[in-house]
């Protein structure tokens, strides 16, 4: 964008999630606790991860990897929800919207690839467990992060870009709670039909790519699964893909429904509340979904927990 229109265009003003100041205060207590749960959630994890020699294994290396992604993709949106409940200053400058679309874009597209990553990271542990950590190697752990990285890098800096050379129409209201792409090519004055081309290939090829690799490992391994013969071994061999089924089914679903439908289906309020759910509750569930029922998670809390209380000469309960 030129600099006249940068000077001309300095702020946009963000609709929120309601208008109604009675709700205001009890969405900001909401979404406030929503967040808490989803920063200690998600850093706990990462942190127990980190310390703990037992959890240093490929399939907690992705874990801890999209337990920051998640906080961070969090964060990105729910700050300025909460700012907006509490002092009801709904406004937002030209570049701290550019920077929160980015960062949106960064985190929204690499998740995509990250739980593609751990699909096949759970198809090498259950159809080659021999040879897991020959394959799952770290180098090659790294290398899928950064591919990932690099995607929704790229995915950004393009998407982006495109977005912010457009030229925008009065009243700079963006009928959402953030800036993300369907509420501000409304505002466009300009012709989006490219962009809006580019934004629908980019979705398509995030799930598409991503999509392919996990139900290509998820066949694999269910075939893998109905040889083992004992019920044992194959509701353990179930039970290490579960979680990720139930957070894969959780993110795709969302995004697809918001993504990949014809601009003549958008509803700006409807998609809104869609919103709610990617962006603020999936970051939050993530870190429960993948350590209610893990056993090797939970037994390193408790250990770390214990520790703790050693040292303060606290007295603390375990779990039956």
């Amino acid at each position: 964008m030129e600099a006249g229109n940068i000077s001309a265009l300095s702020e946009f003003f963000l609709s929120g999630l309601t208008d109604d100041p009675q709700l205001q205060p009890l969405l900001f207590v909401l979404f406030l606790f929503i967040y808490v749960l989803t920063a200690v959630g998600n850093l706990g994890l990462l942190t127990l991860i980190v310390i703990s020699p037992r959890l240093h294994t490929p399939m907690y290396f992705f874990l801890s990897n999209l337990s920051f992604l998640d906080f961070c993709y969090s964060s990105v949106t729910v700050p300025k929800l909460l700012m907006g409940f509490f002092s009801g200053y709904q406004i937002i400058s030209f570049f701290g919207c550019m920077a929160q679309l980015s960062f949106f874009v960064l985190f929204a597209a690499t998740e995509f690839f990250f739980l593609a990553s751990m699909a096949y990271d759970r198809y090498v542990a259950v159809c080659n467990p021999l040879l897991y950590h020959n394959i799952m190697s770290p180098r090659l752990c790294l290398q899928l992060v950064a591919a990932s990285y690099t995607v929704g890098l790229v995915e950004m800096v393009f998407l982006t870009t495109a977005t912010f050379n457009l030229n925008f129409c009065h009243p700079h209201v963006i009928t959402h709670y953030f800036c993300d792409f369907l509420p501000l090519l409304k505002l466009s004055c300009s012709d989006t039909h490219v962009i809006q081309l580019f934004l629908f290939i980019f979705s398509s090829f995030n799930v598409s790519v991503s999509l392919t690799i996990v139900l290509v490992s998820y066949i694999c391994i269910f075939f893998a699964i109905i040889r083992i013969p004992s019920a044992q071994g194959k509701h353990k061999a179930f039970s290490t893909c579960a979680s990720h089924l139930t957070a894969v089914s959780l993110y795709y679903g969302t995004t697809v429904f918001m993504y990949l439908r014809p601009s003549s289906e958008y509803s700006l309020a409807r998609d809104r509340m869609v919103s709610v759910f990617y962006t603020v509750v999936i970051p939050m569930l993530n870190p429960m979904i993948y350590s209610l029922r893990n056993k090797d998670v939970k037994e390193t809390f408790w250990n770390v927990l214990d520790k703790a209380s050693r040292f303060l000469s606290i007295p603390t309960p375990r779990a039956s």
